[in-house]
């Protein structure tokens, strides 16, 4: 008998078909295994016995990197295969696979790295099919050699026997090198080459020591890198990227020394050493081992673990345990990925540049995750992460979706997958949209895409929008911002009919053309209703009131009959009042974002935010070192959650912030608990959805969800998407699949 097997998951870059090839010549099976543009095909011959070995330890103990989707089956007429071959790759027209992501070295090629006797001994470059660069490289499908940025290094006599051998953990793994062939480093200066290789790696080491900042070129982009200890290095970075506040992430030698300088849980340590090493959000200690400037005015420090040869190459011997590394590129800009964008990009931010001479297709940031109830929530989801698919586990139609205009993700949809871009970043200068453009070509090729709809925010203004309504010949399906967000959390966890969905962030266009952002809906997949909302109250300004953070707590103030002291100048306090009593040049407002801000001015933590976010993220951290569980009043008109006896209460306790601040968290957890206990009495429903940038706040999240289930609701949050704008491409994917299923089955 002869069994077709057709294959699809993340199932080429990942050692899959060397495997295959062992586990038949194991069970003394015949047939072949290749790649196709759709995923892999797999013919077996022989006894049935051996058939269902085969068959069990193929569905039972994979590759470690590989995720089987779907497999179909066929029994056909035996034909006389002689032996097991790999056969070369099959293009299928229109067909398409899923492409692994970046991943970190695995242990193997760490103890190949080490070996002194070994070939490849601090290589920076070393990896086999279990590890190493993926989607950065991949230019086209489907992924072989020839179609990466690899295909530029001839392997060579050695590397190529390897490549070539069955039994070897690096047979058919695409980015296969070694000194004599694969590709190698280079220290500069403004001028001219300093050194190479080992020397190089040696003398960066020393310079970074010695204060400088030096730009390494990585998997998907360059870091800009300083000795994380140094007051003086963290503020020089600081005033060249012109990042005055914002927190860096930081990489520290190895686990050992990331437990001396943060608090660690088993969830930390699991997420900082999976295969993906994230940035993790940890709570510091506040050691002498980091710079206060790293991450001025919060306790949270975003923390990774080497995930290259060459990045642990930087700590081996070093005088330093940690380093800066935040993303290569001025603030607001798309982070560098070519070495010839060095000179007019990095120049003016680096004194040194650790080059090396492998392509990067695929520019690709540094993921970000904080933890909760022992799983990870992405905050940005990037390498590591991206291109791994949301498994929609339906049929879906093949639609683009492009996101909000901050923490811009893009999504397409094929099969009964939902595939998520890298993270984008911010669509507010042309660099960027430039990026996005790029991204989407790629993920066009890569993906065979041709989308016969557009999914997009209703924000008229964002770049993402404009891009959308500017595409011919496909259908525009315009997606409420906050349903987008709840429609993300139901995909994700494969929900399906109506459900509550809590959304609250900082800024959302509504369909009465004010600005959303505390938001209680009923919703599926096709529609929603907006049953409750926070009160408007007037933004002053703009973009200016968003930075300003004592606008909102003035317009907050002055909505529940307060008189407050806010530390700015008393002209600009004047010019706001009038503004916000004559409604000239404000908006009126939902957003539990701007709520947070006002509560941090009118607490005295924060007047103005040097980047998005940062009242509300140090108001986080204030609250999180008080431990109470009591709240405040609030009351309700119809259908406005009426927050003025808060702002009245929180105002008593100014005396009190750490108190104030605890029990403001747990009057925001006690609306949502009392707005879902009224929607349940309305419609019956069980299920509540928690999205928006606001559930990033883990103390608002925990305790949000405590007392959610605490009264019998099932509470559903993000683990795979951001709950952020990054996730937002996927509700808007999910919801234009599902208008179109209504208009194709005419319903």
């Amino acid at each position: 008998m002869r069994r077709r097997l057709f294959v699809q998951g993340i199932v080429q870059g990942v050692g899959f078909r060397p495997w295959v090839h062992q586990l038949a010549r194991t069970h003394g099976l015949t047939g072949y295994v290749l790649n196709s543009t759709e995923g892999v095909t797999i013919e077996i011959e022989g006894p049935e016995g051996a058939q269902q070995g085969f068959l069990a330890d193929f569905r039972n103990h994979p590759p470690p990197l590989a995720e089987i989707n779907d497999v179909r089956e066929d029994a056909l007429e035996p034909v006389g295969y002689q032996g097991f071959v790999i056969r070369e790759s099959a293009p299928a027209v229109g067909a398409f696979v899923l492409i692994p992501p970046d991943v970190a070295t695995c242990a193997e090629c760490m103890a190949d790295f080490r070996d002194p006797a070994n070939r490849r001994y601090g290589y920076p470059f070393t990896n086999c099919t279990h590890c190493g660069p993926r989607y950065t490289i991949i230019q086209d499908i489907p992924y072989d050699r020839r179609f990466t940025t690899m295909s530029e290094f001839p392997m060579c006599a050695e590397c190529h026997a390897e490549y070539s051998d069955p039994t070897s953990r690096r047979f058919h793994a695409q980015p296969n090198a070694c000194p004599v062939c694969g590709p190698w480093v280079e220290l500069w200066d403004h001028k001219e080459k300093l050194a190479a290789q080992g020397d190089a790696i040696a003398r960066t080491k020393r310079l970074l020591a010695g204060g400088s900042i030096v730009a390494i070129k990585g998997l998907g982009g360059f870091h800009l890198a300083c000795v994380a200890s140094s007051d003086a290095a963290v503020d020089l970075l600081r005033e060249r990227k012109r990042r005055s506040e914002k927190p860096f992430a930081i990489m520290v030698r190895d686990l050992e020394t990331v437990e001396r300088l943060c608090d660690v849980t088993n969830a930390d340590r699991a997420a900082l050493t999976s295969i993906h090493r994230p940035i993790v959000l940890l709570q510091g200690r506040g050691s002498d081992g980091i710079s206060l400037r790293v991450a001025p005015g919060i306790r949270q420090v975003g923390v990774m673990l080497p995930y290259t040869p060459l990045h642990h190459l930087l700590f081996d011997g070093a005088e330093f345990d940690a380093l800066v590394m935040t993303s290569g590129n001025l603030s607001e800009e798309p982070i560098v990925c070519k070495n010839e964008e060095v000179a007019s990009r990095l120049y003016p931010l680096a004194d040194l540049f650790l080059l090396h001479n492998r392509r990067i297709q695929t520019r690709v940031d540094d993921s970000v995750v904080r933890t909760f109830e022992g799983r990870e929530i992405p905050l940005r989801r990037s390498r590591g992460y991206a291109p791994q698919p949301v498994n929609l586990g339906i049929p879906v139609e093949q639609v683009l979706a492009c996101g909000g205009e901050l923490k811009n993700v893009l999504c397409v949809t094929k099969e009964h997958y939902a595939v998520l871009s890298q993270d984008i970043g911010d669509l507010e200068n042309l660099e960027t949209l430039h990026v996005f453009e790029e991204t989407l070509e790629h993920m066009k090729r890569f993906f065979r895409v041709n989308p016969v709809a557009v999914a997009h925010d209703l924000h008229p203004q964002y770049l993402s929008t404009r891009f959308a309504l500017a595409l011919d010949g496909v259908e525009k399906i315009g997606v409420q911002h906050h349903h987008a967000h709840i429609g993300a959390c139901m995909a994700e966890n494969h929900l399906d009919g109506s459900v509550m969905g809590v959304a609250l962030d900082g800024t959302g266009f509504g369909t009465d053309g004010k600005i959303w952002g505390g938001e209680f809906l009923v919703c599926d997949y096709t529609q929603f209703e907006r049953h409750y909302h926070f009160r408007y109250v007037p933004l002053a300004g703009g973009d200016t009131g968003v930075r300003q953070l004592w606008r909102s707590g003035l317009a907050y103030a002055q909505d529940a009959g307060l008189s407050l002291d806010f530390a700015v100048d008393s002209k600009a306090l004047g010019v706001v009042q009038k503004m916000i009593a004559q409604g000239v040049n404000t908006i009126e407002t939902s957003s539990c974002g701007r709520l947070f801000d006002a509560v941090a001015s009118i607490l005295g933590l924060r007047m103005e935010a040097n980047y998005e976010g940062q009242g509300a993220m140090e108001l986080e951290a204030l609250s999180a070192t008080q431990q109470d569980t009591s709240a405040y009043p609030f009351d309700f008109d119809a259908d406005t959650v009426d927050l003025r006896e808060t702002i009245r209460a929180l105002a008593r306790d100014l005396h009190e912030p750490k108190l104030a601040g605890r029990r403001f968290h747990n009057t925001i957890a006690g609306v949502v608990n009392e707005v879902c206990l009224r929607l349940r009495a309305q419609t019956g429903l069980q299920r509540v959805c928690l999205s928006g940038g606001t559930f990033q706040n883990m103390l608002l999240l925990g305790r949000t969800v405590e007392v959610l289930r605490r009264s019998g609701f099932e509470v559903f949050f993000h683990t795979q998407v951001p709950p952020n704008d990054g996730g937002l491409c996927l509700g808007q994917a999910a919801i234009a699949n599902g208008l179109l299923r209504i208009r194709k089955s005419g319903a």
